[in-house]
């Protein structure tokens, strides 16, 4: 994969593991707007739906049906008005959510598809055209389970498989060549399962993963370099980070203090962190989900996710009415890592 980053610095500091000390930063402020596919005819359901990305010409990818009353049907609307969807599921398919889009025209698409007997299937769709997806180290156990989860320009995908203990297995997959690279921790990260949602177009990683004392942390592998996430507030736990952009963002969720989740926005380059939570978010599970998660960004900022109000799970946008000015990098690693490392080359594709 490629890097943005000074090669001298790389080879300094690959695969260095490092905590991250962020700060809550000047908050940029957000419109809010409901993504609801309720039309049977295209596979919706007026009670469950979710956003999980975006790309830069705001065309969202998503799925509605909470796979129990009604099943995942996948779908991607468009803007400006985000009422315009279009299905997509996987050929024969009883579930399918469509997760990651990128910025090629047409666009490709990734996420997972389930069959009859339960087994979960990666897979790309290039204007039309699905591939089956499955990490070859995939046990041959059913339920089998295989996701892709984020697509960059370049269409490499990031995605999991679950091992034969059941843990998630973090790898990178080249749509081109059909390669998958497995994405390994740092030892000190004490990681059992490792699960990655997102690439950029230098080939940065996000996601999250869970150690050995069961709670879960945020990651992101910057050109080489690993960096553990959690919410710098400390009032919560269970970090993930959940996709990330072309500008140094990367989205997600925590769980803070009182049990909400609340989804989040952090610019690893400015060091940023902001809490996100949609208006009509409530700490009142519908469908086993509460709060507000954010899934997907892209390179204008503009993020997707979903909230629950108490009774639905509704599918969110939310457009930056402003930004704030950069705040100041502050790293515990910030003697190690120096200048070198962050002399990032903007923008990639």
């Amino acid at each position: 994969m490629s890097s943005k980053y000074a090669k001298s610095a790389l080879d300094a500091f690959a695969a260095l593991a490092v905590a991250w000390s962020a700060h809550s930063a000047h908050a940029t402020t957000y419109t809010f707007q409901n993504v609801v596919n309720s039309n049977p005819a295209l596979g919706g359901d007026a009670n469950f739906n979710q956003e999980l990305g975006i790309n830069d010409a705001g065309l969202i990818s998503g799925y509605a049906g909470d796979g129990t009353v009604l099943p995942n049907k996948g779908y991607t609307v468009a803007p400006p008005a985000y009422t315009a969807f279009t299905p997509e599921n996987f050929p024969a398919s009883v579930q399918t959510q469509v997760v990651g889009i990128n910025g090629n025209s047409p666009a490709t698409t990734v996420g997972f598809w389930i069959d009859g007997a339960g087994n979960n299937f990666g897979f790309v769709d290039q204007n039309g055209s699905f591939t089956k997806v499955m990490d070859p180290n995939t046990p041959t156990v059913t339920p089998s389970v295989n996701q892709l989860t984020g697509v960059n320009n370049a269409n490499i995908a990031s995605g999991f498989y679950l091992n034969a203990a059941g843990n998630a297995q973090a790898y990178l997959y080249n749509i081109a060549a059909a390669t998958f690279t497995p994405i390994t921790l740092p030892a000190s990260f004490n990681a059992v399962m490792t699960t990655a949602t997102g690439v950029d177009n230098a080939g940065d990683v996000s996601g999250f993963y869970v150690d050995a004392a069961g709670v879960t942390h945020g990651f992101l592998d910057v050109g080489g370099t690993f960096f553990t996430i959690d919410d710098p507030n400390g009032n919560g736990t269970n970090t993930m980070l959940l996709g990330l952009n072309n500008n140094d963002q990367a989205v997600g969720s925590f769980v803070d203090m009182n049990g909400e989740t609340q989804g989040l926005v952090f610019n690893f380059l400015a060091d940023a962190f902001q809490t996100i939570s949609d208006p009509g978010a409530s700490a009142t599970p519908a469908f086993m989900v509460n709060g507000t998660t954010i899934n997907g960004t892209n390179d204008q900022g503009d993020l997707v996710g979903f909230y629950s109000n108490g009774t639905q799970v509704i599918g969110l946008v939310a457009l930056p009415a402003s930004v704030p000015e950069p705040a100041t990098l502050t790293l515990l690693a910030a003697g190690l890592l120096g200048m070198g490392v962050f002399a990032r080359r903007r923008k990639v594709g």
